[in-house]
């Protein structure tokens, strides 16, 4: 493998890699605004200029002044090169720390906050810009500008999901360049020039595709901001923990962003992953943190309707497992989840196999409309994980159990989660049921027709995985503790068991994944 030398390091390329590209997947960060590894190179913030020092060297002409002569005298300086734009070559010599590399930083980020607002305490961007970062590494010096800054427009709403705030922006042209080259819509542009630089929509347009929260996510100022997040939090207050999205088959990789002190998820953020979502996400997608705070299941209920009461957690499961035990295996229907962990379906499977129920169904929800960027065109996350646990049983949809139980073949119901294609009105026959047990963390039409409800946790309050379209294993942890007396839907299920007098193998999770390799095998 060929090889340069960075600031004293060898650095490994492929042949075709920019001096950018190689040090960055080194883990070596040359100062940048402009550069984005899933974009193409635009190379105008000239932050991330390097100095070759091997070979011809590169040459800029100066005046100097020369003491002796006590004038100035014509001379040269190294013609410095960016980094992002710079094809590394065999045995090249690249410095980015030395003194003429480190003169022309300070120069560009002095430069750059020449007019800039310096708005940092109300500006959501604050404890996560590059303008901030690269002040106290390569300037450190106070505002030399004495003359009123130049003034743009403010609080631009450029759409549904974005404002803009053009004294902040730098031009490096990252959003114009994620509409262009990911979500393929033209619909922003640079006009004027120097100064007087702004973005701006193409006319009569909005920024309304479905990628629209990218360009606010690769925003390395604070230009723009999110409408969803914009004055809700401080990024200093808030962790972050490893997810994956529940929008779709994708299975994107999520930082999901959380405050420990609240127990609240504020949003998501595409974590990198070159075999699945690379650096992006939808918009639904990120938006799906939403749901956790949102028609929450707190507490076990029987009954429907007005005549819902609320349960303990023990005499809820009692309950469930009475009702249960009313239903002949033969004509017990257990509905699987496409929302739900590979975990949480395995368990239920293993449930309905110790019963002797031979009936399963999938809870899914009906789809939308997908593209040939990111999104499926099944907005479920685990339809594949659902049928592994299955082992190869084939799943037929909540519709084929309600003519089922028109057809009087079903008269129990053990369903899992809240998402379903049909309506409440829909499920109408499945009211007249008495032995229909839903475990679900949301309000949903299938909850809201079954006879007794017992809570289970949300996706961001437990350990679990996902099978994707592709039919990777993504597995995650939670990031929040999930309310009181409620498990996650595995840990309910085995007490479930417990209830009913089944054994279904194991104790803990870890038991319970030894039996996913055996699912997998059945599965093909």
């Amino acid at each position: 493998m060929p090889k340069f030398t960075l600031d004293g390091k060898e650095i490994v390329f492929e042949p075709g890699e920019t001096v950018m590209q190689a040090a960055w997947r080194e883990g070596i960060e040359i100062p940048h605004y402009c550069w984005h590894p899933g974009l193409s190179v635009a190379a105008n913030c000239r932050m991330c200029l390097v100095h070759v020092e091997s070979g011809r060297q590169m040459a800029m002409p100066q005046l100097t002044f020369d003491e002796a002569k006590g004038e100035y005298v014509p001379s040269t300086k190294p013609k410095l090169q960016p980094a992002c734009q710079l094809a590394a070559a065999e045995d090249m010599v690249v410095s980015s720390t030395n003194e003429e590399v480190k003169t022309a930083q300070a120069s560009v980020q002095e430069f750059l906050l020449l007019n800039h607002p310096v708005d940092c305490p109300i500006c959501d961007q604050a404890g996560e810009c590059k303008l901030q970062d690269y002040y106290y590494e390569h300037q450190g010096t106070l505002k030399r500008k004495l003359t009123e800054p130049v003034h743009k427009p403010k609080g631009v709403r450029f759409g549904p999901t974005i404002v803009y705030d053009a004294e902040r922006c730098i031009m490096c042209t990252r959003c114009i360049r994620v509409c262009d080259e990911v979500a393929k819509d033209h619909v922003l542009d640079m006009r004027e020039r120097g100064n007087k630089n702004e973005i701006v929509l193409a006319p009569g347009r909005e920024l309304d595709h479905r990628y629209t929260l990218m360009t606010e996510h690769v925003c390395p100022v604070g230009a723009l901001t999110s409408s969803d997040f914009r004055f809700k939090a401080r990024v200093w207050f808030l962790k972050s923990g490893e997810g994956v999205c529940t929008g779709c088959a994708t299975g994107c990789n999520t930082h999901i962003d959380y405050d420990p002190r609240y127990g609240k998820v504020y949003r998501l953020r595409p974590r990198d992953n070159a075999d699945v979502n690379q650096f992006w996400m939808c918009d639904d997608g990120m938006m799906t943190y939403t749901r956790h705070s949102t028609d929450r299941v707190l507490t076990p209920t029987r009954g429907r309707g007005d005549d819902r009461l609320p349960l303990g957690e023990r005499e809820a499961i009692a309950l469930a497992a009475e009702k249960l035990q009313g239903v002949q295996p033969s004509k017990l229907a257990v509905v699987l989840s496409a929302q739900h962990t590979t975990e949480d379906n395995l368990a239920l499977a293993k449930l309905a196999s110790a019963l002797g129920a031979e009936r399963l169904y999938l809870g899914a929800l009906g789809g939308w409309e997908g593209d040939d960027i990111l999104r499926s065109d099944d907005n479920n996350p685990n339809r594949a994980g659902a049928t592994q646990a299955a082992g190869g049983t084939t799943l037929q949809p909540v519709r084929k159990l309600i003519e089922d139980v028109l057809g009087g073949e079903v008269q129990g119901v053990l369903a899992l989660g809240w998402a379903s294609a049909e309506r409440l009105e829909e499920l109408a026959p499945l009211t007249a049921l008495d032995g229909f047990v839903s475990l679900t963390s949301h309000i949903g039409a299938l909850p809201a027709a079954a006879e007794v409800v017992v809570p289970v946790a949300d996706i961001f309050e437990i350990e679990g995985s996902f099978i994707n379209e592709k039919g990777m294993a993504q597995a995650f942890r939670g990031v929040l503790s999930a309310p009181a007396e409620i498990e996650p839907a595995w840990k309910t299920i085995a007490d479930l068991a417990q209830a009913l007098g089944k054994d279904l193998g194991f104790t803990d999770l870890e038991g319970l994944r030894k039996g996913l390799s055996d699912a997998a095998e059945a599965a093909q």
